[in-house]
């Protein structure tokens, strides 16, 4: 049993606590609420509890990267530690993040020691279908002891990457219309698949199974509804696709990076669709950059669209999450929703916030404590606890 005490805790619920305590127990928040007042003595385990004192500190609910490629592409390797893009085949939403994730990467380390508990992690841009996304903890001994969910979704890009990948292969697609005609074509397929599959299911004596397509069956959980396309799309043009496709096949979609999504932040918000934005702190190397901007979230926010912040790490270095969400608020983001950015919103838009997100009874015990305020340039961590577990100790650390 672990007991947070004395601290500022924001609890992303609404309810914050100018001075709080947080009680844990089996790696999951028991209780939540004012210190001392509303603590119950009676229920402690005195001869098992460790305290940790949060006086004069910030305490907030693990952040979470809602798109990245931690462990996809390895910390210093190179192309022996590159497993982000199968650039063979235009339509691949059968490959598993989790099986190429490299979950010794220090990345990993340097998340969680910069208070990032979890990070969606994924294929990169290269296909047209990409595979499936899946969401980590940043601790653990294996993968499986890191998995919250997978698939969390099927990675569909538009624009510029899949044309590059596939025009100096003299293969389709070379066009933005061929990277929609071969969406559409995919999900025809799966749909049609699923019929036959469904029409077996209901009489399996007057029909017969279809073929096994593991391709096919990935798609199926995108048809059903039971998890979003994690859309890669920058300008407004490859945006409003990504959205005409998504209810031509009534999909569950989200924009990833989103650019120039401050053009059309009206059309956004009155399509209901959020958008999971960044990175940030780059250069504008591609042409579909040329309106990177950091005021995006601010404006996307204020017009009514549910957003997150990303690193799309390594693009940017995933220990500078918080970093790119201070700067938002610098540029006119509102400072309780940047905090959402990469906390709540980043679970919610990633359909995780079940287990995190927010600190609330029944949640993961994932914490992560902060010296000073989390959008001052010099504060630091003091502790990460995941799952209940410290495991980082910024004194003990730096000792160690």
């Amino acid at each position: 049993m672990l007991l947070v005490k004395n601290g500022r805790i924001i609890t992303m619920t609404g309810t914050d606590y100018e001075n709080g305590y947080i009680l844990i127990d089996e790696g999951k928040i028991v209780e939540v609420g004012d210190y001392p007042t509303a603590l119950k003595p009676d229920i402690l385990d005195l001869d098992n509890l460790s305290v940790i004192d949060a006086k004069d500190k910030y305490v907030l609910p693990g952040l979470i990267d809602a798109h990245c490629h931690v462990g996809m592409w390895e910390d210093s390797v190179g192309f022996e530690g590159d497993d982000g893009n199968e650039m063979t085949d235009p339509v691949t939403p059968h490959l598993r993040a989790i099986d190429a994730v490299y979950h010794m990467d220090r990345a990993f380390v340097e998340a969680y020691e910069n208070g990032i508990t979890t990070v969606v992690t994924g294929p990169g841009s290269a296909n047209v279908i990409g595979g499936q996304f899946a969401a980590l903890k940043t601790y653990g001994r294996r993968i499986e002891d890191m998995l919250v969910k997978s698939p969390v979704a099927i990675k569909v890009a538009f624009g510029e990457n899949p044309k590059t990948v596939y025009s100096e292969r003299k293969m389709t697609p070379t066009t933005r219309m061929a990277t929609a005609a071969i969406l559409r074509e995919s999900l025809l397929q799966a749909i049609d698949y699923k019929e036959k599959l469904d029409e077996y299911n209901e009489n399996k004596e007057e029909n017969d199974k279809p073929d096994y397509d593991i391709k096919m069956e990935a798609l199926l959980g995108v048809l059903n509804k039971e998890i979003p396309i994690k859309t890669h799309a920058h300008r407004a043009d490859d945006i409003l696709t990504a959205i005409r496709i998504a209810k031509e096949f009534d999909l569950k979609l989200t924009i990833e990076h989103c650019t120039e999504g401050h053009l059309i932040a009206d059309i956004l918000r009155d399509e209901g669709v959020s958008a999971i934005v960044g990175p940030y702190l780059t250069d504008r190397s591609k042409i579909e950059l040329r309106n990177l901007s950091i005021k995006t979230p601010g404006i996307l926010a204020k017009a009514g669209v549910k957003v997150a912040i990303m690193t799309d790490h390594p693009c940017m270095p995933i220990q500078y999450l918080s970093l790119a969400a201070a700067m938002a608020v610098r540029e006119g983001m509102d400072e309780a929703e940047a905090m959402k950015a990469i906390t709540i919103n980043a679970a919610e838009l990633t359909g995780i916030d079940d287990r995190v997100g927010s600190i609330e009874p029944g949640k993961d015990a994932d914490i992560v404590i902060f010296d000073g305020h989390p959008f001052e340039l010099k504060t630091r961590v003091v502790n990460t606890i995941i799952n209940g577990k410290v495991v980082y100790e910024r004194n003990k650390n730096e000792r160690d």
